[in-house]
């Protein structure tokens, strides 16, 4: 067992993620494998790319940022750090829109029921009939409103006259009575 630790000494450790996933690959059992792999994970942020340099994905951004080594530098990782901030404050600005915007179709959807509901009321009324006062004996042709009337004029007595007539025909002429229905 001695020789084994002491035969260990020239390797070195991954420099990337790439390098330690590969090395997880060698492992004896498929739980040593996870857990190398789960380690990698911690170790290295960024990932290799194929045409040099590395990557960090930032998955609250869902982004990646090109970053020189296989963990971002203190610089870089300010840099991502304030690209989340504007992130942060587009999506804030970009709710809000949208909450406003919610809230105006909603006030134009109050206004058009409120109009339709005068529209209804209006159109009901016209509708229903309001019941007017029966009109009055009208007074003669060419008499002015309120204008006293000359009794024994022919203008002021004719009204009543008329009236009287109608109701006389109305006894001598009854209305015809309905045939009783045979059941």
């Amino acid at each position: 067992m001695a020789s084994h630790a002491q035969a260990q000494w020239w390797k070195r450790a991954p420099v990337d993620f790439e390098e330690c996933a590969d090395a997880a690959e060698k492992a004896a059992n498929k739980t040593e494998k996870t857990a190398q792999l789960a380690d990698c994970n911690a170790k290295f942020a960024g990932r290799r790319k194929p045409g040099g340099g590395y990557s960090y994905y930032d998955f609250l951004q869902d982004r990646t940022f090109d970053i020189a080594g296989p963990n971002p530098t203190p610089e870089e990782q300010k840099k991502i750090d304030e690209s989340y901030t504007a992130y942060l404050a587009k999506q804030r600005r970009s709710n809000e829109a949208a909450q406003a915007t919610a809230r105006q179709q909603r006030e134009q959807q109050e206004q058009q029921v409120q109009q339709l509901q005068q529209v209804a009321l209006r159109t009901e009324a016209e509708r229903v009939p309001m019941p007017v006062e029966r009109p009055k004996v009208q007074q003669a042709v060419g008499q002015r409103k309120g204008a006293p009337c000359t009794k024994g004029s022919f203008s002021c007595e004719w009204p009543r006259l008329s009236e009287s007539l109608n109701e006389l025909k109305k006894l001598f002429n009854p209305a015809p009575s309905k045939p009783a229905k045979k059941g």
